[in-house]
């Protein structure tokens, strides 16, 4: 049994993919980039390790106490922003969010910027702006921001008004992967894959998806197991593509869970195991993933692997 027909199934066209998620991939691109920066003589920012560790009130004091101190403290301000955008330790307020973030981008903090485009792109705390969005997305880019980066290809692809620009795209999906972004370098993966905006190369698409399935990005470790397994630009490793597929099965993947199901009903790359397969086809089936192969399999189960399979599925949901 080869998977090759399995691609199909999630592969979604570079359009379709990007343009249908590109907003919510940039929201991702900045909750990783609220990250603790750099400070000045190598001091501890209290304020941001505070808020990675849960601390939102103490995170929000450091942060007021940090500006007090210096009012020109962008990334204690991007913080507060990001606060009040979520409601943590305070009511959610997406206007004052887009307060502090303007003030954080005005003294030139990128994220501060980065947060402020998203506000005015999905007009949420500000007005809806397309074109400033993207004019504040090129000024976090000038300042090695791989989200805004992201997201200018995004907006290159959607071009309103004007045809896609796939060759720009690519290139700015090029400058976020090899900044870190795995968004972009899955989206750069697919360009490759369907050779949009650059030639078709499927070596460079797996080298792309699999940075990105590296760096735990679900839609990617999908993909990229399903290359594996078939040797798609990549050396066939069925044994580590089944491993890739339980990984995204356990984060509710239903294509994930379709394919693992697949792969342990047959005992390729993992050992056979008729009842965690039928266990991750119950719950692919339930999320709206048909496979009428496995449902004869399930059928042909004695009665006591039916119950097993009944009691894997109660104990995975109940966890």
């Amino acid at each position: 049994m080869r998977l090759c027909w399995l691609a199909n199934a999630i592969r979604l066209g570079a359009t379709a993919m990007l343009l249908g998620a590109g907003v919510l991939l940039g929201e991702m691109a900045a909750a990783r980039e609220l990250a603790v920066p750099a400070r000045l003589g190598g001091a501890p920012d209290l304020a941001y390790a505070a808020y990675q560790r849960g601390y939102y009130t103490t995170a929000m004091r450091e942060a007021m106490t940090r500006i007090e101190a210096d009012p020109n403290d962008g990334p204690a301000m991007t913080l507060l922003g990001e606060l009040y955008a979520q409601g943590l330790s305070v009511r959610r307020d997406p206007v004052e969010a887009a307060r502090w973030y303007k003030l954080a981008s005005d003294r030139g903090d990128r994220q501060g910027t980065f947060a402020l485009a998203m506000a005015k792109l999905k007009g949420e705390g500000a007005t809806q702006d397309r074109a400033g969005a993207a004019a504040l997305f090129e000024k976090a880019a000038s300042q090695g921001h791989p989200g805004a980066l992201y997201n200018l290809g995004i907006l290159a692809i959607e071009n309103k008004g004007a045809g896609s620009d796939y060759a720009k795209a690519a290139r700015l999906f090029q400058q976020a992967a090899e900044l870190g972004d795995p968004d972009a370098a899955y989206a750069l993966g697919l360009l490759f894959r369907d050779g949009t905006g650059v030639e078709k190369n499927i070596a460079r698409a797996a080298e792309w998806i699999g940075r990105a399935a590296k760096d735990n990005y679900l839609p990617a470790q999908v993909e990229y197991a399903i290359m594996l397994f078939n040797g798609t630009g990549v050396e066939k490793n069925e044994a580590a593509a089944a491993k890739l597929f339980l990984k995204a099965a356990v984060r509710d993947n239903p294509v994930a869970q379709n394919r693992a199901a697949r792969v342990l009903a047959t005992g390729r790359g993992l050992p056979k195991n008729m009842v965690e397969a039928m266990k991750w086809h119950l719950l692919a089936r339930a999320a709206g993933l048909k496979d009428s192969w496995l449902d004869s399999e399930l059928a042909n189960l004695s009665a006591q692997d039916k119950a097993a399979v009944e009691a894997a599925v109660h104990e995975y949901v109940g966890h």
